[in-house]
C-alpha cells in the first residue's frame, strides 16, 4: 500500500541490527517522506551485456529481465567500475571509485568500516535491509571494523526476509546471485535446450565447437539467475508491494571467459542493467547515456530523500529515470588493481582506463607483469589464473601454437603495452590496439590527460606516489 502516514521513531526491527552489525538495539529515524520506495537490488555474479533478449541476443532465455526492460527503462552503455567481483561490489556499495577504497580495491580483501555503505545509511533513516546470496565479497571482515557483510545482514532468502518488515515500512534487498560464476556443470546449456548453432561468440574468442558449448553453460545459469529474479518479483507482487518498488537487476562484472572478466576491456566492463519503478519511471524506454556503478548508492539516496556523502565520486541517475536529462557524461572511468593471487610476489596488475562513445583508452602501470598472471600456477587457480579455468581457456593454453589459436591466445595472456588504444568505431570488439599509430596522437593524448585529470581530482595514489600499495595488503583467498 502507498505509505501516507508520517512515521516518526520506531524500535529497530527484530532481525535487523545496528550499521556494522555493532552496538545495541537503538531508536532510527524513519525520514518523513510518504514517497520513500522499496528498493530490490539484483545482481548477477559475472554476466557481460549484451546477454539478454533485450539487447538482441538470440539464443539466451530472459524473460523477466525483457519484462522488468519493458515496464521500465534499459540502459545501453552501463558500466562497473572494476572487472572483480569484491571491487566492484564496493564501488557499488559505497558510491566510490576503488583507488578511494584502500583493501576494498583487491579481490579477497576487505572493506573498512570508515567507508560507508548504502544499507549503513538507508538503515540509519528506517530502512529494513537485507541481503541473500552474495553480498559484497568475496573477502573477509578480518580487521575491516565490520561485524556483518556491508551488504547488510544475511537472510536465507527474499521471503525470510520480507516476513520480518513491517506493512508500509520501506525496505532495500540486495540479491546477490552465485550465477552465472564458474565452474559449469558441462554442456548443461545443451541438455537445457539451448543451440550452439544460435551462439554469436565475441570476436576474442575462436569460434570452435568448444567455446560455443561453454557459452551455453554460461547462458544456462544466465536463465537460472533470470528465473530466480523472477521468483522474488513473483513475490513482491503477491505482497502487494510491487508498486512501490524500485527493481534493478545487473551484474557485478563481465563473463568468466579469457579477456573478459578481470580486464577492463568490452566483455569486462560493460553490465546489462534495467530498472523499474511504476508511476516514475516511463515503460518501455531505453537510454545510451553513460553510467557508472558508483552511480548506484548516490541514485538510491536521492530516492529515499537522503543527501548524498560529498566522499562519494559517483552521481545520481534519478533524472534520467524520471524522463529527464541527467548532467551530461560522455564517458566512464575503469580500473583494477590484485584480482587473484596470481604472480609471484603477490602482485597486482594495475591498470586505469577512460571508455567513451568512440574510445577506449588503457594505461597498465606495470606493463612488464602478466595481465592474466604468471605462466605457472603461483598460488591459486592455475597458469594465467586470473583467467578462471574452463574448456575455454583450455582450449587456448594446449593449442596455442596452431596458427588459428595464436592470436586469440596473445590477446588473452601475452604481455601489453603501457599505452593501449582501441577505435571503437571500427573495432568494436577491441582487438587491435592503435595506440602506436600516428593518425590517433590527438585522440591518445587527448584521453591520456583526461584520465589524468580525474585520478588526480578523486585522489587516486597511482596518480601521484604510485608505490603497489595494493600488493602489500593481505589476501584472504584461496592459496593463501
Amino acid at each position: 500500500m502507498i505509505r501516507t502516514t508520517l512515521l516518526a521513531v520506531v524500535p529497530l526491527i527484530a532481525g535487523f541490527s545496528a550499521p556494522n552489525g555493532g552496538g545495541a538495539a537503538r531508536a532510527v529515524a524513519v525520514r518523513a517522506n510518504s514517497d520513500a520506495p522499496n528498493i530490490l537490488f539484483a545482481i548477477a555474479d559475472d554476466w557481460s551485456w549484451p546477454h539478454a533478449g533485450a539487447y538482441g541476443d538470440r539464443t539466451v532465455r530472459s524473460p523477466v529481465f525483457d519484462r522488468v526492460a519493458a515496464q521500465g527503462l534499459l540502459f545501453t552503455r552501463a558500466f562497473c567500475v572494476a572487472p572483480s567481483c569484491t571491487a566492484s561490489r564496493a564501488a557499488i556499495l559505497t558510491g566510490q571509485a576503488i583507488h578511494r577504497l584502500e583493501e576494498g580495491a583487491n579481490l579477497w580483501g576487505i572493506l573498512p568500516a570508515r567507508f560507508a555503505c548504502l544499507p549503513d545509511l538507508l538503515e540509519a533513516r528506517g530502512y529494513a535491509v537485507g541481503y541473500s546470496g552474495k553480498g559484497w565479497g568475496p573477502g573477509s571482515l578480518e580487521g575491516s571494523g565490520r561485524t556483518r557483510n556491508p551488504a547488510g545482514p544475511a537472510f536465507k532468502n527474499f521471503d525470510q526476509f520480507l516476513r520480518q518488515v513491517p506493512d508500509g515500512h520501506p525496505f532495500f534487498f540486495w540479491f546477490g546471485s552465485h550465477d552465472p560464476h564458474r565452474p559449469y556443470e558441462r554442456d548443461s546449456g545443451i541438455r537445457g535446450g539451448l543451440s550452439p548453432d544460435r551462439v554469436m561468440v565475441p570476436p576474442f574468442l575462436p569460434d570452435t565447437d568448444i567455446v560455443r558449448r561453454d557459452i551455453l553453460d554460461y547462458y544456462g545459469e544466465v536463465e537460472r539467475f533470470d528465473r530466480d529474479v523472477g521468483h522474488i518479483l513473483e513475490l513482491l507482487g503477491k505482497t502487494g508491494r510491487a508498486e512501490q518498488t524500485m527493481v534493478v537487476i545487473t551484474s557485478d562484472n563481465g563473463m568468466p571467459f579469457p579477456r573478459a572478466k578481470a580486464n577492463l576491456y568490452e566483455y569486462g566492463t560493460h553490465m546489462p542493467l534495467t530498472v523499474r519503478w511504476p508511476g516514475r519511471v516511463a515503460a518501455g524506454a531505453q537510454t545510451d547515456a553513460f553510467v557508472s556503478f558508483t552511480d548506484f548508492t548516490p541514485t538510491f539516496l536521492e530516492a529515499a530523500g537522503i543527501d548524498r556523502p560529498a566522499a562519494m565520486t559517483g552521481h545520481s541517475f534519478m533524472d534520467l529515470l524520471s524522463g529527464g536529462h541527467a548532467e551530461p557524461r560522455d564517458a566512464v572511468f575503469l580500473e583494477r588493481e590484485r584480482h587473484a593471487n596470481v604472480r609471484r610476489g603477490d602482485l597486482s596488475y594495475p591498470s586505469r582506463a577512460i571508455r567513451t562513445a568512440e574510445f577506449l583508452y588503457v594505461r597498465n602501470y606495470r606493463p612488464d607483469r602478466w595481465p592474466a598472471g604468471d605462466p605457472e600456477m603461483y598460488k591459486a587457480v592455475g597458469p594465467f589464473g586470473d583467467v578462471d579455468a574452463s574448456p575455454s581457456k583450455q582450449l587456448l593454453l594446449s593449442t596455442r601454437s596452431d596458427a588459428g589459436i595464436a592470436p586469440f591466445f596473445r590477446l588473452a595472456f601475452e604481455k601489453r603495452t603501457p599505452e593501449e588504444l582501441y577505435d571503437l568505431a571500427n573495432d568494436p570488439g577491441e582487438l587491435s590496439d592503435v595506440a602506436a599509430r600516428p593518425e590517433y596522437a590527438d585522440a591518445k593524448s587527448r584521453l591520456a590527460a583526461r584520465l589524468t585529470a580525474w585520478l588526480r581530482a578523486t585522489g587516486d595514489p597511482r596518480a601521484t606516489v604510485d608505490d603497489d600499495r595494493w600488493d602489500r595488503f593481505p589476501y584472504f583467498g584461496p592459496g593463501q
